[in-house]
């Protein structure tokens, strides 16, 4: 379960991860995010077992906005 906690140590305790359908190839840069959950998981698709950072929805939707839009730069 989700709590107001900032990071989960060990993601591979939450349940509904999914990567986007923009993710692909080999070059081990993408994100899953968990379904289910009050506030938003996200883990590194390649440690499962590692840490996720929790978002709030709102920050969550701010980010992905703020990422469609070209706001933050790599």
């Amino acid at each position: 379960m989700v709590t107001n906690r900032r990071s989960i140590a060990d993601a591979a305790t939450l349940t509904g991860w999914f990567k986007s359908s923009y993710s692909g190839g080999d070059q081990g840069e993408c994100l899953e995010v968990a379904r289910g959950h009050a506030a938003v998981p996200v883990r590194d698709s390649k440690t499962a077992d590692g840490p996720a950072v929790v978002f709030t929805a709102d920050g969550w939707a701010s980010f992905v906005t703020a990422l469609k839009r070209g706001r933050l730069s790599a």
